[in-house]
């Protein structure tokens, strides 16, 4: 079996605790276990500077370390983050000065070894996509899903590191029996970061890519991303107002598709409560096959 030390991030136990819930359903399908960090900080999401928010990435690498097991982060924005601090902390004269400067006191010490794996990179390279494949109750043929990976998990190349990484939700979605419907901006940013500093900018970003999304014949968009996800469902509705046009796209989290194709209940991977209504796509999986329920 498979262990993961699980960093859920902020989001996902906040504003968007569908993701939360629907990625632990999915990992226990798969048996896969994770174990989650209760006592670490906030990544500083981009925000924070790297010498306010590496000695707080680096506790949260100490502790992982100590379990002996991979970080898995269900957020890209953390992925990208916390992924850029662990690259730096290879210097082993900057990780001596953190653990000197901040982890000491703890009585903690990183040591440079752990992992940091994103959801969807553990999908593909950990599990595999023969074995979800397998695993698969409920196809999502004749649904068409535009992938929107945001900010993070493209960029930069020596923190992503797998060039073939770029293409994971790509090949998950075919796995699964869905269409892919590509957009031309799904590797750039949602609106998000820039919502509260420059809202028509943000608002004209979201409605860009949810309306080339559904003008491609998307059924939905999915994101591995839960700060993408507040904008782009979140926000679409203000955002096709100021366009002056209907978009009214589905907005998933990656592990609410993997989950509605391995046969768990809509409602309890939380599609009740996105903002844009995801009920067309739960109508068509209705008449597939009964759902299940993850113990």
């Amino acid at each position: 079996m498979n262990r993961f030390a699980f960093y859920p991030g902020c989001v996902s136990k906040g504003s968007c605790p569908e993701l939360y819930e629907s990625v632990v359903q999915v990992m226990g399908l798969l048996d896969m276990e994770v174990e989650e960090l209760t006592d670490v900080g906030c990544s500083g999401a981009g925000v924070l500077t790297s010498e306010v928010s590496d000695p707080i990435n680096a506790r949260t690498l100490a502790k992982a370390e100590q379990m002996g097991l991979a970080l898995m982060t269900i957020c890209s924005t953390c992925q990208g983050v916390i992924g850029a601090a662990a690259l730096r902390l290879q210097d082993p004269e900057y990780r001596a000065f953190i653990n000197k400067e901040y982890l000491a006191a703890e009585g903690l010490e990183y040591q440079g070894t752990t992992e940091v794996k994103h959801f969807l990179w553990v999908l593909v390279e950990d599990f595999g996509l023969d074995e979800l494949k397998a695993l698969v109750r409920r196809p999502l043929e004749g649904m068409g899903f535009s992938p929107f990976y945001g900010c993070y998990l493209r960029r930069p190349a020596d923190v992503v590191g797998r060039r073939e990484r770029r293409t994971y939700i790509e090949k998950i979605t075919e796995v699964l029996g869905g269409t892919v419907v590509n957009i031309s901006g799904k590797g750039k940013c949602c609106g998000f970061p820039s919502l509260t500093i420059n809202e028509p900018n943000a608002l004209a970003m979201t409605a860009k890519h949810t309306g080339e999304a559904k003008d491609n014949g998307a059924d939905a968009m999915v994101t591995p991303c839960p700060l993408c996800h507040l904008e782009l469902d979140g926000e679409q509705t203000q955002a096709a107002a100021a366009a002056r046009r209907t978009i009214e796209m589905p907005i998933l989290h990656l592990p609410q598709m993997v989950g509605l194709a391995l046969g768990l209940d809509p409602k309890g991977l939380g599609l009740g409560r996105h903002f844009v209504s995801t009920a067309k796509i739960v109508a068509q999986l209705e008449p597939v096959e009964a759902a299940v329920t993850a113990t």
